[in-house]
């Protein structure tokens, strides 16, 4: 399995993006983020028609949806008041946690916008890589000489407005819809050889499938009976015969 590369993205302290991550707390569960990119960049996801490469200028990211295998993100203008992305993304780890915001981007050619490939959250080990429709996926493995994620799955590429609500028909299929890399050489291949999982869902993964594959309890035997009734039986009818005897005895001694 391989992790991000730093030598083969351009990351945002080379000048292509400047981040400000919001430090209230109130906003890590969406993770807001915004950032300003000083050239063109390149991204996946269902987009507003023709922006599929969002100009140079500032953009807010958030997490719409956040599950245990797949994140959907979503990017908006400066006031949020218009979303220009729904994004598929796929968590993917790495060994140290930075205090600052980080996007990195697959290198083009000369003349060609940088290919949005992740983004990681202050203080977390894993981050966002994004998950690109197989064609493109296919194009940027060739051009940056790396596994690229993709779907096969025929999602709408550009829209008059991109899903908003996290239940909407584009959401709900993006997060059922399979999800597999592409290299270089055109082989298609799992997730797990590309994606480093984040060790929580690793464990979470093993455990449910442990759980799973755990044959069934064995049913409790029933110990054999191996004590006769018989004298309990005859110790029974020796103190009904005692009884007898004494109630005659002090019928007699009244009598």
């Amino acid at each position: 399995m391989t992790r991000f590369k730093t030598a083969a993205t351009v990351v945002c302290l080379a000048g292509l993006a400047t981040i400000a991550a919001t430090s209230a707390k109130a906003d890590d569960w969406n993770r807001k983020t915004v950032i300003t990119f000083s050239g063109p960049v390149e991204i996946p996801g269902v987009h507003l028609k023709g922006w599929g490469v969002l100009p140079a200028g500032t953009y807010v990211f958030k997490i719409l949806d956040s599950q245990t295998d797949r994140h959907i993100v979503q990017i908006f203008n400066k006031e949020e008041t218009v979303i220009y992305a729904t994004i598929l993304a796929i968590p993917n780890y790495r060994l140290r946690a930075t205090d600052k915001t980080v996007m990195t981007f697959r290198e083009r050619p000369a003349g060609q916008p940088e290919a949005l490939r992740a983004w990681f959250y202050p203080g977390k080990n894993w981050g966002e890589e994004f998950v690109y429709p197989k064609s493109k996926a296919m194009e940027l493995a060739k051009t940056t000489n790396t596994p690229v994620l993709f779907t096969s799955t025929e999602l709408p590429v550009e829209v008059a407005e991109p899903e908003k609500l996290a239940d909407a028909p584009v959401v709900a299929e993006m997060k059922r819809t399979p999800i597999l890399a592409v290299k270089p050489t055109g082989e298609e291949v799992q997730l797990a050889e590309v994606v480093t999982t984040p060790p929580a869902l690793t464990q979470l993964a093993m455990a449910s499938s442990a759980s799973s594959d755990a044959p069934a309890a064995p049913a409790r035997k029933r110990l054999p009976a191996t004590a006769s009734t018989e004298p309990l039986f005859a110790l029974l009818g020796m103190m009904t015969l005692g009884a007898a005897a004494a109630t005659r005895a002090i019928a007699k001694r009244i009598a």
